[in-house]
């Protein structure tokens, strides 16, 4: 099973952003990926340089990063892109080790913010 951290936009969001994170967790599990969900790790309220600490230590678990929608504004989000790109994490297979089960990529891997930036 292919393992995705979920990266985006939480510092200054209603509720930390999490329905966001935990509904494309959700999308993504339904897929058939194990998800590493920042949401999930950190506890409301847990100061963000504990929460860097933790989501880093996840990420580098991680074959693929999947990005929300509004990554970009995010310096932790940034900082994550970052190193996943430095650790040459790439997009999972399109399909799984079964031949005749497909999985699509999902929409926001590294795999395309590379080719579209």
């Amino acid at each position: 099973m292919h393992r995705i951290y979920l990266a985006g936009p939480m510092t200054g969001l209603p509720d930390e952003n999490r329905p966001a994170f935990n509904a494309e967790a959700a999308r993504l599990r339904k897929l058939g990926y194990q998800v590493e969900n920042p949401a999930e790790l950190n506890p409301p309220g847990t100061p963000r340089h504990i929460c860097m600490r933790v989501d880093i230590q996840a990420l580098l678990g991680c074959d693929t990063i999947a990005l929300l929608p509004g990554w970009i504004d995010s310096s932790g989000a940034l900082l994550e892109r970052t190193r996943c790109s430095s650790a040459s994490k790439s997009s999972p297979p399109r399909t799984s080790p079964s031949p005749t089960k497909s999985r699509p990529t999902p929409p926001w891997s590294i795999d395309h913010e590379q080719r579209t930036t």
